[in-house]
């Protein structure tokens, strides 16, 4: 389903407001020492976090209002997501910043919500943000699985060369055990 014109376009008229108070909310999880790093420094390079969250912000905003169901958007939110995962935040916490969107949204475009009547394609809108923070979840598990095998193949070869500095491995099913 997609948002109706008249609200697509109020939404487009705000995008600068809502994605700027979006990051801002979604800059604000982490630590104050961070915060001001994340949210002056835009060089891609010296600032991969706070580039990625400020750049997928937007886009995120625009494949939300447009008409199509794109996996640009999956994408987007993956490339988020990603950073969450490595940075040890919970599912919830990781995932947050999907359903603050909806509170940024109806603040912004609070006295319009009346006057162009909306209502239900706001809550149409509001599903499709559901259904962002449910592909965002997904997202988030599959990058912390990917995490956790890595660490165990990296503990698996530290054992297996640890084993081999020692004079190799012994498998023990020669041994007769007793008891």
């Amino acid at each position: 389903m997609s948002v109706t014109a008249m609200l697509q376009e109020l939404l487009i008229r705000k995008k600068s407001a809502i994605v700027d108070k979006w990051v801002k909310i979604f800059l604000g999880y982490y630590p104050a020492e961070s915060l001001k790093f994340l949210a002056s420094q835009k060089d891609r390079f010296a600032n991969p976090v706070g580039y990625t969250i400020s750049s997928s912000a937007g886009a995120i905003f625009d494949e939300l209002i447009g008409d199509s169901e794109s996996s640009m958007t999956e994408a987007l939110l993956k490339d988020v997501v990603r950073i969450r995962a490595v940075q040890e935040f919970s599912p919830s916490q990781a995932v947050r910043f999907v359903f603050d969107l909806k509170g940024v949204i109806r603040n912004e475009i609070r006295k319009e919500i009346d006057w162009i009547d909306c209502r239900d394609e706001l809550e149409v809108l509001e599903s499709r943000i559901d259904n962002l923070a449910l592909i965002a979840f997904d997202s988030y598990m599959e990058s912390r699985e990917r995490l956790f095998r890595i660490r165990i193949d990296e503990v698996k070869a530290r054992s297996s060369e640890a084993a081999a500095e020692n004079g190799g491995v012994q498998n023990d099913s020669h041994v007769k055990r007793n008891g």
